[in-house]
């Protein structure tokens, strides 16, 4: 290979922060040229202004230094004309036309909602560290932030305030923090601004939009964050994506244990799975042994046995109650991240495992076959 192919080699195999694919897929890498000791690199981003920006030319500029006899590199930065935009994301879409929701039953991502029958359980905090953790396991992971009103998912994961997806035409990336692509409502609020007056066919729609206009790519998992109860946004997603599996996230407490056994069986009504119970703020371990069941014990196995009379559900977690779970929430930092020691954080990369573990169902997929 001359100095020049080995530069465009190099360069070629660059990612792009957002779209997590080498650049030289995405037919960004423009000329290339060599100079004794000194390259030369042009590379177009796709939008004016990409928020990645600076991280590429970085990565590139440091791709093409790492050539042997390349001591010093000019990068050179353009944008895609419109054109080439549009190609581009035909490329991502990989044949399907815009608009068309990839998740369906045929999808190869398992589709797993995070519910719980009412607020305040700890089931956004669960759905953070379980993308976190699945993530951390080498799966490729989004998050969809489907809890409109009370949406908590980027400040639990750190996004900054202000932080939108990236737009390429009709296409939407979305941020991706400790290695999970997100997107809420949250995102596209001003800070402090809250979600009024919306109501079923504007919930749907945004929903629906959710799954169809932001590109995820390839995703081995996608979590969906549900508000708490059977209101409009689990019936739409119900419609949406009647093959989800469910996790039904409970407090040990019968108050709470009680509703999240509504949230499972209307989630059953729609045609979903329930492939298990989680169990949060369970018994806390003092420094002296001593145990705290503060809000006292028995809830997720109680929840687990009435949703196992048509089907085996398995409590599958008890996270118990954790001060780092709570302080990681606060920091942006999940506790899988910030404290990977403390009982919370174990407890919730063993549930990761169990269900990375886990093959999606074959119910409603078309099989191949071949007629002798």
């Amino acid at each position: 290979m001359s100095a020049a192919d080995s530069v465009r080699a190099a360069v070629a195999a660059v990612t792009d922060p957002e779209l997590r694919r080498p650049i030289g897929d995405l037919d960004m890498v423009r000329e290339i040229s060599v100079d004794g000791a000194h390259a030369r690199v042009a590379i177009v981003l796709t939008i004016v202004g990409c928020p990645a920006a600076a991280r590429i030319e970085s990565d590139v500029r440091t791709a093409a230094a790492s050539v042997p006899g390349i001591a010093e590199v000019d990068v050179e930065v353009g944008v895609m004309t419109p054109s080439e935009r549009k190609a581009l994301t035909e490329k991502l879409r990989d044949g399907r036309p815009p608009r068309q929701m990839p998740f369906g039953p045929d999808s190869l991502t398992r589709v797993i909602l995070v519910s719980s029958g009412k607020g305040g359980v700890g089931k956004s905090t669960v759905t953070a560290n379980l993308a976190v953790a699945l993530a951390a396991q080498g799966l490729s992971v989004g998050l969809v932030d489907a809890d409109v009103h009370g949406f908590s998912i980027p400040g639990l994961l750190g996004i900054p305030a202000g932080t939108q997806p990236t737009r390429i035409d009709d296409l939407m990336l979305p941020p991706v923090a400790h290695g999970v692509k997100t997107i809420s409502i949250g995102m596209f609020l001003r800070d402090g601004e809250a979600v009024v007056a919306w109501r079923g066919p504007m919930l749907h729609r945004t929903v629906q939009q959710f799954l169809t206009d932001v590109f995820f790519g390839d995703l081995d998992i996608l979590l969906i964050d549900m508000p708490p109860g059977t209101g409009d946004i689990a019936i739409s997603i119900g419609q949406l994506l009647p093959h989800a599996e469910v996790l039904v996230v409970t407090t040990p407490q019968a108050a709470a244990s009680d509703v999240a056994i509504r949230s499972g069986l209307v989630a059953r009504q729609t045609g979903q799975r329930v492939i298990g119970v989680v169990e949060n703020m369970g018994a806390l371990t003092l420094p002296d042994g001593t145990v705290v069941d503060l809000f006292g014990s028995g809830g997720g196995a109680a929840v687990a046995s009435a949703l196992s009379e048509t089907q085996s559900v398995p409590l599958l977690a008890s996270i118990p109650l954790s001060p780092a779970l709570r302080t990681g929430g606060d920091e942006g930092v999940p506790v899988v991240l910030s404290a990977p020691g403390d009982a919370a954080a174990v407890a919730i990369r063993d549930l990761a495992a169990s269900l990375a573990t886990q093959g999606r169902g074959l119910a409603g997929r078309s099989l191949p076959m071949t007629l002798g």
